[in-house]
């Protein structure tokens, strides 16, 4: 949902955000949190200033590169958030360099304009959709983090155990996320099949895009279920995530890649 910018204020600012992503990411854990702190807070308010940028400045676009760019920093946002509460989370580089990507995925690839005719309450539809990705993202960053958790305990029995997160708090937040992000997917779904010719000037189809959607849907559906009717967790809910993670890409931003790189068109 937002608009790609080929002005030269928009190059420079996603140049500039895209540099500051990566200096934390290229450096790892070489510099301390003092250090990488003020530069992350940087490239997050410079990553912002991308996006209000374009949307104050031309005609929308929509494509898999600006989706992208907004996931990105919606995570971002998320781990802002998160870090100050729980201290111990250690995710900083990995999600930078998922901000750097990001962030020149949207440069290369702005996506097609929206239509004049289109309706005023398809951005809103749209936010819910790219919010249903963010916080699903924000899942499978916890969901890594847990991955990551339980190799440290089964391979380093004498580690710190106040190193990282609790594998338990871990889990929870894992699927606060993915119950959050079912909601918001829910209701994008539903405004989409009953509302989709004011929407998009066209009634549901079932076409790639609603089918992969449905899929996702169903499969966090039974995630969620299995969860509270077998108590599923570690490797058989990540598994399940990951599959529907992976169909929800598919959805919106696998559908738009072929459109807008492979076939070389926009879509309505």
């Amino acid at each position: 949902m937002i608009l790609a910018s080929a002005t030269p204020v928009g190059t420079a600012l996603g140049l500039a955000a895209a540099a500051a992503y990566a200096l934390p990411a290229l450096l790892g854990r070489r510099v301390g949190d003092g250090a990488r702190r003020p530069v992350l807070l940087a490239a997050w308010l410079l990553h912002a200033a991308v996006l209000m940028w374009s949307l104050l400045g031309q005609q929308p676009r929509f494509g898999f590169g600006p989706a992208l760019s907004v996931t990105a920093w919606l995570v971002l946002t998320v781990y802002a958030v998160e870090v100050r509460l729980y201290p111990r989370m250690r995710a900083r580089w990995a999600l930078a360099g998922l901000g750097a990507v990001a962030v020149l995925l949207a440069w290369v690839f702005p996506g097609s304009e929206l239509h004049v005719r289109a309706s005023p309450w398809l951005p809103l539809h749209l936010a819910l959709g790219i919010a249903s990705y963010g916080l699903f993202a924000a899942a499978l960053v916890h969901a890594g983090l847990m991955r990551r958790a339980e190799k440290q305990m089964r391979l380093a029995s004498g580690a710190d155990p106040q190193a990282g997160m609790p594998l338990l708090m871990l889990e929870r937040l894992t699927f606060r996320f993915v119950a959050a992000g079912f909601v918001l997917l829910t209701a994008t779904l539903v405004a989409g099949f009953f509302f989709g010719e004011t929407l998009y000037g066209q009634a549901w189809r079932w076409n790639h895009k609603a089918v992969f959607s449905v899929l996702s849907w169903l499969t966090f559906a039974v995630l969620l279920g299995g969860r509270a009717r077998f108590g599923w967790r570690g490797r058989t809910a990540r598994r399940v995530l990951y599959a529907g993670s992976v169909l929800l890409l598919l959805a919106y931003v696998g559908s738009r890649f072929v459109l807008e790189v492979v076939l070389g068109r926009g879509a309505p």
